[in-house]
């Protein structure tokens, strides 16, 4: 698997925009002049952005298992957006995207792409809940935003709207969709009210 230097630049500046974004989102603008910034976005660092980049390297794999060449693009408008979002108090983050091109690529294989990160989420998610739950203190909260973030991540990219991943899945099976999507979307709403965000 191959990146591009352009690919490897829109990674890294996503990663970093989506770690600001969420420092504001979680602690507000004063975090800036606090002690506790670098513990804040190292823990936006680690779980957002872990869970940014794994679903979108997902999305690559798979997209190049199927014979394509596929890239990650970050969308700068977006990201400067969502670090306005974040500095206003509000959650809002489309980074980019993955695309991809070459042969064809049949409605079951297109919906596999497209499912590989929101499973990449789901698993992510698996990883922090022992976090989450056994552990309190800052391993503690790393967990129980790591469980948090990728369920939201999970679920929202699952919706099956416009460029989201769940649009292709309901193209390729309903019943594939059901089963990935009704569990994210409960189980985000589920760690939301039980830990929330900040």
């Amino acid at each position: 698997m191959n990146f591009s230097a352009k690919e490897v630049q829109d990674l890294v500046i996503a990663w970093i925009a989506l770690g600001v974004a969420f420092t504001f989102f979680l602690a507000g603008p004063s975090i800036v002049q606090s002690t506790q910034l670098p513990l804040v976005i190292g823990v936006s660092m680690l779980t957002v952005g872990i869970g940014f980049l794994l679903h979108e390297l997902a999305h690559k794999v798979t997209a190049i298992r199927f014979g394509q060449v596929a890239e990650f693009r970050a969308d700068y408008g977006m990201l400067m957006l969502a670090v306005a979002a974040g500095l206003a108090g509000f959650l809002f983050a489309a980074p980019g995207a993955v695309y991809h091109a070459g042969r064809n690529v049949t409605k079951r294989e297109n919906g596999l792409i497209a499912l590989a990160g929101p499973v990449t989420n789901l698993l992510l998610a698996a990883v922090f809940a022992p976090l989450a739950f056994g552990v309190g203190g800052t391993l503690g909260y790393v967990g129980q935003l790591g469980l948090t973030i990728n369920l939201l991540l999970a679920g929202f990219n699952m919706l099956p709207f416009g460029p989201l991943d769940g649009k292709s899945v309901f193209r390729w099976s309903k019943v594939v969709f059901l089963v990935v999507f009704l569990p994210s979307a409960a189980l985000a709403l589920l760690a939301l009210f039980r830990f929330g965000l900040t």
